[in-house]
């Protein structure tokens, strides 16, 4: 049987953004496309974020194929206006979603694939997307003395608001996005005190500068070489964001694009500079281990914080889905993106597992339609 077979549909593992937008553009281009989410809600992932989260990239370049995003949603789009956006879209595109359902491996089959799926399912698709997310599984560092600490220790998934930590000692420990906006998100909703634990000093980027947005300038440069885009950045920065290693963080010594290249997104001020320049938020060296109620850093302090939210970052989770088809890299990683496929598995796509600096909607976006094209015109 072919692998285009028209009577098998393009299973698409994953109800957020990356998939629904893949979904659309195979029914654009008359593909069935059944969307596989594991939770009872699309965009499940978006709605565990904390409240006040915003996007950092704007409303119209975050917009995924074939519907803007309401200009009521502001500049800036809030995690709940996302969530009711991704409902429309699925709604407006008529998709055909499956709630409920986890895909726990994939494997050949009969010149398609097949998906081994929740209660013993057992489906055969011509091709599949795996768009199960950057953001899937919460990380947590296994620190010396961690399950003896009388405080408390969350992830950074697992934080909604500031409520329930007013007058407390807090230790946010991680400088990225996530980490800068939580330590600022408690300093606004009334902590006693809050430091933030910090392994590698980030780079900070203003939102916007003049106006412009960041997210404008990494779509300009994310095809320079690389220490063209680390001299410009550098240069952005020391005219727009003051030195705070005064305050306990320091100007990273490596390039900006360099650290995107591995990884490291920068972090987008949205109050971190304020808070950090006030004494607001502390900067202190990275979190180490725990002593009872005590939290010992790398170098030698030793705090008591009454809570720790640890924004540590995520997993992609992806060895026990496709780990036995050779398609990953030592970090767990695909090995290819978007239209391209590994020689040895035709018709396995994957989207969503790069952190671009350009944003990522934007490249879910062009990735889906890509990937469709891709399928559609697959022998």
């Amino acid at each position: 049987m072919a692998t285009n077979d028209p009577t098998r549909p393009v299973y698409v593992i994953g109800g957020g953004p990356g998939g629904l937008a893949v979904a659309a553009a195979l029914r654009g281009r008359g593909v069935r496309a059944v969307v596989l989410e594991r939770s009872d809600v699309l965009g499940s992932s978006w709605r565990r974020h904390y409240t006040r989260l915003h996007l950092h990239t704007t409303r119209r370049l975050s917009a995924l194929p074939g519907l803007k995003m309401p200009r009521a949603f502001g500049r800036w789009v809030s995690r709940g206006d996302l969530v009711r956006y991704l409902e429309k879209y699925a709604e407006f595109h008529e998709l055909e979603t499956v709630t409920g359902v986890e895909v726990s491996r994939i494997e050949r089959a009969d010149g398609g694939w097949l998906l081994h799926a929740t209660g013993g399912r057992r489906l055969t698709g011509r091709a599949v997307v795996v768009a199960t997310g950057y953001n899937h599984t919460p990380y947590l560092p296994e620190w010396p003395g961690a399950d003896t600490y009388t405080g408390e220790l969350l992830h950074a998934a697992h934080y909604r608001d500031p409520a329930p930590y007013a007058g407390k000692d807090v230790l946010v420990v991680g400088a990225g996005n996530t980490g800068a906006e939580i330590a600022v998100d408690l300093v606004e909703g009334g902590a006693g005190r809050v430091r933030l634990a910090v392994r590698t000093a980030p780079h900070i980027l203003r939102r916007t500068t003049a106006g412009w947005p960041a997210q404008a300038s990494g779509i300009l440069v994310r095809r320079l070489p690389v220490p063209v885009v680390d001299r410009a950045a550098d240069a952005v920065r020391r005219l727009s964001v003051p030195d705070l290693s005064e305050k306990g963080l320091p100007r990273p010594t490596s390039g900006l694009y360099a650290r995107v290249r591995e990884g490291a997104i920068p972090v987008q001020d949205v109050g971190l500079i304020a808070a950090v320049q006030s004494g607001r938020v502390e900067p202190v060296a990275a979190l180490e281990s725990f002593e009872g109620a005590k939290a010992v850093l790398a170098d030698g302090t030793v705090l008591s914080p009454e809570v720790v939210v640890a924004a540590t970052g995520y997993r992609r989770a992806l060895e026990g889905l496709v780990g036995h088809l050779g398609v990953l890299d030592g970090r767990g990683l695909p090995t290819v993106h978007g239209r391209r496929t590994a020689p040895d598995a035709p018709g396995l796509h994957f989207t969503g597992f790069t952190n671009p600096i350009s944003g990522m909607l934007r490249e879910l976006g062009i990735d889906a339609r890509k990937i469709a094209k891709a399928i559609a015109k697959a022998p």
